[in-house]
């Protein structure tokens, strides 16, 4: 049974619309019912309360949705339910891969649980900044929102959220009064670290990201504490930027530095920069020095040599967040942390040091 589209409204002919046939309108949801067979009350809480409909009912209104192209009208729901089945999320305004890796993994999370993500950029992660993409998100009468926030300066901007109004934080500090999910970067760069070490090295050299970074700074201080646990000597880490660039000039020192023989870079683009100026310098990698880096970007495979990296988890991350966030929003109260562990993935560019 096919719903017919509804007839033009009078005097919308050829002659008002320029000769083409006019559109057919958009399904409501009587239509949905008459071709479900079902009132309009069982559509609305197919919709709004599915576990109080019968399997069948709810499986017969939802192909006679799909068969209609059927849009549920958004402001309808938030009406009967409270909640618009929609959530903001607060985005360092940035291409780099592990914030944009982030925001996916929470999309994906929220969309398996069929809801909608909002996004609104900053281009800092300032108290006000935060505050405004937060008024802006809550226009919209999303339910709960999500900040990614991997800068130190985002803890004021953090602490000035709502307090009435569901949030989470992803890959703050642990100091926050609001639930956060973040990666344990301090174990990542400690296995990765451990890792070095275990070829054979004396010591490991680092090249750091920026000092703001809470990412940046928590991978410093795995590496470190990796090498203090082995009583190795801890040299001063280099500053990087991210870029391959950056990695490029530490790299270019470390290459004239004979007693250099691992160095483990922050991210992969910093890594790759670093291959390349010890090629340039005719340092062999990894015969002469073993190098890794973090993230595990989906060309780390394809580096020369192939790089050793730390894998992120960001799919999981996504998961969590939105698990706290939907906690948040059916009331539940404090602040819990739920960290995921990275994992460490070798290849050709780390090799045992009596192997040279």
């Amino acid at each position: 049974m096919t719903v017919p589209p509804a007839s033009p409204p009078a005097g919308a002919g050829p002659g008002a619309s320029g000769g083409q046939a006019a559109r057919p309108r958009a399904a409501v949801m009587e239509d949905v019912a008459l071709l479900a067979g079902v009132s309009a009350m069982t559509v609305s809480r197919v919709l709004n309360s599915p576990d109080k409909v019968r399997p069948e009912t709810r499986a017969r209104v939802l192909a006679a949705m799909r068969e209609l192209d059927y849009r549920p009208n958004s402001a309808a729901r938030v009406l009967v339910t409270g909640r618009s089945q929609v959530l903001g999320v607060v985005s360092f305004d940035t291409t780099l891969y592990g914030p944009a890796s982030t925001l996916y993994g929470i999309e994906r999370a929220a969309r398996g649980a069929e809801h909608m993500v909002s996004i609104a950029s900053v281009s800092s992660l300032t108290r006000r900044s935060i505050q405004d993409a937060v008024e802006r998100l809550r226009s919209q009468s999303v339910d709960g929102i999500v900040v990614i926030a991997p800068h130190r300066s985002a803890a004021d901007g953090l602490r000035g959220l709502p307090p009435d109004f569901p949030a989470v934080v992803v890959g703050a500090g642990d100091d926050l009064p609001v639930p956060a999910a973040a990666v344990d970067h301090r174990a990542g760069a400690e296995r990765v670290t451990r890792h070095l070490l275990s070829l054979g090295h004396e010591t490991v050299r680092h090249v750091a990201g920026p000092i703001d970074w809470i990412d940046a700074s928590e991978r410093v201080a795995g590496w470190r504490a990796a090498l203090e646990a082995e009583g190795r000597p801890v040299p001063e880490p280099l500053p990087g930027d991210w870029s391959a660039r950056s990695g490029y000039e530490q790299g270019r020192l470390l290459a004239a530095d004979p007693e250099v023989t691992a160095v483990f870079a922050a991210n992969d683009p910093m890594a790759l920069g670093l291959l390349r100026a010890l090629r340039e310098a005719g340092r062999r990698v990894p015969e002469e020095v073993s190098v890794a880096g973090f993230d595990d970007v989906p060309e780390a495979p394809y580096f020369a040599p192939p790089l050793t990296s730390v894998r992120q988890p960001f799919g999981e991350v996504g998961r969590h967040a939105f698990q706290l966030l939907m906690e948040r929003i059916a009331g539940a109260e404090g602040a819990p942390r739920r960290t995921v562990e990275p994992e460490l993935v070798v290849r050709e560019s780390t090799a045992v040091m009596n192997a040279r």
